[in-house]
């Protein structure tokens, strides 16, 4: 073993400065220092995060107390308000739904173009990119406030908030299950002379099928979980009603909508992995 080896692996030595056992030790000194810069480094970058932020710290020490209060003022649920939760709820599920449809529709384009092994050439390829890039960049709640200063209040306006942001994410991952295809169907309907139209759909397509399935499902779901709070900024669905409920105090209906949201979130889980295992 090499004299740098040694210095590596083992730490005790003699007086002589010769090595009178071997003691394996998991980083070197050089390695030690590195790290603890590194950990000065993180501890300085944390300690100035912590003091551009203003907090208010008499009301941190008090938080606990005030979940206290405020959890006494939840329970029990207001089931006065149930019809309308109920007709919100729906509101979002479908907000989610047609934003998909709509998320979907506008996402295979791109998804080929974006795709590095069959875009037609470098400017559709960075263009799609650029889409890309610009639609995962912005949250859905920006989107809403977007299209509500555009079209208006109301599910429309959460409907396009929750395609637009989904565009990126479908495009990208589509984009990506394209590049990864077995290139070999493709080459062969090449040599046979068939039309980029029957290249995609013989041979790209069957491919992409599983991956495509898979990731409408995902976006799916997060939209669901979404469309939930999209009514705080006026773009429809059961967060108008959760943001009207926090305002007027009213924290027994508020306890409720929590209670309706949870509840369908984990029916959605429940169908997208039971559709996942149908399809896939």
């Amino acid at each position: 073993m090499s004299e740098a080896g040694r210095s590596a692996a083992y730490a005790t030595t003699g007086s002589s400065g010769e090595y009178d056992h071997y003691a394996w030790v998991r980083y070197t000194p050089q390695e030690r220092f590195a790290r603890t810069v590194g950990h000065l480094i993180v501890a300085i970058l944390l300690y100035w995060a912590l003091s551009t932020v203003d907090i208010f710290w008499p009301w941190v020490w008090t938080a606990p107390a005030q979940i206290s209060d405020m959890m006494f003022r939840m329970f029990p649920p207001s089931m006065a308000q149930f019809g309308p939760i109920v007709w919100a709820l729906f509101e979002s599920i479908n907000i989610a739904i047609l934003g998909t449809i709509g998320a979907v529709i506008m996402a295979l384009p791109i998804a080929y173009l974006g795709a590095q092994t069959v875009t037609p050439n470098a400017l559709t390829l960075w263009f799609a990119r650029l889409i890309i890039v610009a639609t995962r960049s912005v949250d859905t709640l920006i989107w809403a406030l977007v299209f509500v200063a555009v079209i208006g209040p109301g599910p429309l306006a959460g409907i396009l908030a929750v395609a637009f942001r989904s565009i990126g994410f479908l495009s990208k991952l589509i984009a990506e299950a394209i590049e990864e295809i077995d290139w070999g169907p493709v080459e062969a309907l090449q040599a046979s002379g068939a039309s980029r139209a029957h290249i995609i759909t013989y041979a790209i397509v069957p491919q992409v099928m599983p991956s495509f399935w898979a990731i409408t499902i995902l976006r799916w779901d997060i939209n669901i979980r979404e469309s939930t709070v999209l009514g705080l900024v006026g773009a429809g669905g059961i967060g108008l009603l959760f943001q009207g409920a926090i305002d007027l105090f009213r924290w027994n209906t508020v306890s409720l909508i929590l209670i309706v949201v949870v509840l369908v979130v984990f029916a959605g889980e429940l169908i997208t992995g039971f559709v996942r295992k149908k399809l896939l």
